[in-house]
């Protein structure tokens, strides 16, 4: 295959009733990278139906058992999308594995870090492809700020500070006119509470991503807010990285007046950084000196102001969908070099390896809350 043609995937999962499948699917069509040919969509027959129809796949390739599909696919699809519920993931990613077929699995990898020992039994780098898709490195100003941070602008990183409040067990959104209520496996918690699977994935991908370090330990405090009893909701973790950098997140389902709330601030020997999701084109720039700048894709960025990351001029924002297609643009890349074995590294394109560092993290996290002490991130 040519690295100019749309490369064919399959979705797991997904369905009209699924949270992000539509965001999946229409960030994967967007850059015109992947195309979607076939999945097993949804238990419900009549989702499923109806969901391929929505998108224009031919009934012969719509399959109501995931296996199924797997085996009548495998030589006709270039990856497979795996967007069950987290619980699930570990037994098809498996399957997925032992049949050597790329993989694109939406976050969290799993439950825990006993799953993903068992992935790590026959996974191996050099043969299968994993990328787990976290998207909001896909922003240009969060790419922005990464070069920012690697050329030393506003010096030695000494602290980072990763927020993340939603309102949504406190006050559930409608979506389109509909009532969204949390889906049932999201009621319950796991090896790492459900929360921090939803949401403290994300935030340790962005401290990882930017800083290129990851935590050693943590001190963590648990809440329960909301009306779904022994459910964590709300999470408040100190950090301390290597080299004397220190950081802290706070994520929670019950901030009433918070959407999505995510925000990263990074300080640093020479000045210190915000990037607030609901603005997401511009980057709060504060110096020693006193200096202030905002900057967006139409200031003097060395990164965001690259043709790929503005598909309309600045003035014209850029949102979460545009970001997910910025990073699905890159799974395509390293999708293609990897089927041309060609072993070039991406920098955005994240899989195993950092998947797990984030839930030995939350694992960690959850032994503090319950011991009252610090704990030591352990693989």
């Amino acid at each position: 295959m040519d690295n100019k043609s749309p490369l064919k995937i399959a979705f797991i999962g997904g369905g009209n009733n699924s949270a992000v499948g539509y965001v999946h699917f229409s960030a994967a069509h967007l850059d015109n990278k992947f195309q979607v040919v076939a999945g097993a969509f949804s238990r419900n027959k009549e989702v499923n139906l109806q969901t391929a129809e929505n998108w224009n796949i031919p009934k012969e390739r719509v399959y109501t058992c995931w296996q199924t599909m797997i085996d009548a696919e495998k030589s006709k699809i270039d990856a497979v999308v795996v967007l069950t519920p987290t619980p699930h993931h570990t037994e098809v990613i498996l399957q997925l594995l032992s049949k050597n077929i790329p993989i694109i699995c939406e976050k969290s990898l799993t439950c825990g870090v006993d799953d993903t020992k068992k992935i790590d039994a026959i996974y191996d780098s050099n043969h299968h492809f994993l990328a787990v898709t976290f998207n909001y490195s896909g922003y240009a100003m969060v790419r922005e700020l990464k070069h920012i941070i690697a050329h030393g602008q506003i010096g030695d990183i000494q602290k980072i500070h990763l927020e993340m409040p939603q309102e949504g067990f406190k006050r559930p959104p409608d979506i389109a006119g509909k009532p969204s209520s949390p889906q049932k496996w999201r009621l319950k918690d796991y090896d790492v509470p459900t929360i921090c699977l939803d949401l403290g994935v994300h935030l340790h991908h962005l401290s990882s991503y930017l800083l290129e370090i990851e935590p050693e330990s943590t001190c963590a405090q648990f809440a329960n807010h909301s009306e779904f009893d022994n459910l964590i909701d709300d999470v408040n973790m100190l950090l301390k990285y290597p080299g004397g950098v220190v950081g802290s997140m706070w994520m929670s389902k019950t901030a009433i007046g918070h959407r999505n709330g995510l925000s990263v601030r990074v300080y640093g020997t020479k000045g210190s950084a915000k990037w607030f999701q609901l603005n997401p084109d511009e980057l709060e720039l504060n110096y020693n000196d006193g200096r202030r700048e905002i900057l967006d894709r139409a200031g003097q960025c060395q990164y965001a102001n690259q043709l790929r990351y503005n598909r309309m001029k600045p003035g014209h924002p850029t949102g979460f969908i545009e970001a997910f297609a910025n990073l699905y643009a890159d799974i395509a890349k390293a999708l293609h070099a990897h089927i041309h074995a060609n072993k070039e590294n991406s920098e955005y394109v994240f899989g195993f390896e950092q998947a797990q560092h984030g839930l030995a993290l939350f694992e960690a996290a959850k032994r503090s809350a319950e011991e009252g002490n610090w704990q030591k991130v352990i693989l």
